[in-house]
């Protein structure tokens, strides 16, 4: 005899036999974690991401080093992540979330976080003294949007303008991940591939000499898509350390 369900069955039965798989995308998973001291319990501006004293301070320090498959040679920079630690003696139901802006692992960590983001999983500021001595914990994760905004663009420091220019996409914490980055010549009317440099930072030698918008390939699962900016994001006259807001929002 042939058995049919109306939605409200099929969407009951998805959700108690096939919850932990199918039903919902945004999946916890298992790793491990550690941390890093610096002077003031935040990041470094070493990271290699390339974000330098953003890479520090960015979310209030509270920042990762990521393992190589969440790094993803520099695609993973800027994502945010919740991290739970698992000890419930000692940790908070309600974890850290962090911003990738390096990259690092050990043996079986996902997670190298700074000082202030491995004591932001303890309960209570107190019993964080007696989560640093365990050195590597058990955690959950999952990645989560950061919510900032407009994505930004950072001229790079060691760009020579008109000879050399490195860019750095800021707050594109969303679910997707940035593939690749092209700028538009508006005299030629042409779209020029950047070269992912290391880590977040896009570079080009001889850019052109005008205004310049700028497109970016994203990625979230398996899926890739362009997103255009429908103003000038560079102008001619760029100078290095210079930042500018782009009317794309990363999804």
């Amino acid at each position: 005899m042939a058995i049919s369900f109306n939605n409200c069955s099929t969407f009951m039965i998805c959700i108690i036999l096939l919850l932990p798989t199918f039903c919902f995308g945004n999946k916890n998973y298992y790793s491990k974690a550690t941390y890093y001291k610096t002077s003031d319990g935040k990041g470094t501006p070493n990271g290699a991401c390339g974000y330098g004293k953003h890479g520090k301070y960015v979310n209030d320090g509270l920042v990762t080093a990521a393992s190589w498959k969440l790094y993803k040679n520099g695609a993973g920079c800027g994502a945010c992540y919740k991290v739970w630690c698992k000890d419930e003696a000692l940790c908070s139901d309600e974890g850290v979330k962090v911003v990738i802006t390096d990259n690092g692992e050990g043996p079986g960590t996902d997670f190298i976080l700074s000082f202030d983001a491995f004591a932001k999983m303890a309960k209570h500021p107190k019993l964080a003294h007696m989560l640093f001595p365990k050195g590597v914990v058990d955690v959950d994760y999952k990645r989560v949007s950061c919510k900032y905004g407009n994505l930004k663009i950072k001229i790079n420091e060691h760009s020579n303008y008109h000879g050399y220019l490195a860019i750095i996409p800021f707050n594109n914490g969303g679910y997707a991940d940035i593939m690749a980055i092209e700028i538009y010549d508006v005299k030629s009317y042409k779209w020029i591939p950047m070269r992912r440099s290391y880590g977040a930072v896009f570079d080009l030698a001889n850019p052109p000499k005008c205004d310049m918008k700028i497109k970016i390939q994203i990625k979230e699962g398996e899926k890739t898509k362009w997103i255009y900016s429908d103003k000038v994001v560079i102008p001619d006259y760029w100078k290095p350390g210079s930042i500018y807001e782009t009317d794309i929002q990363i999804p």
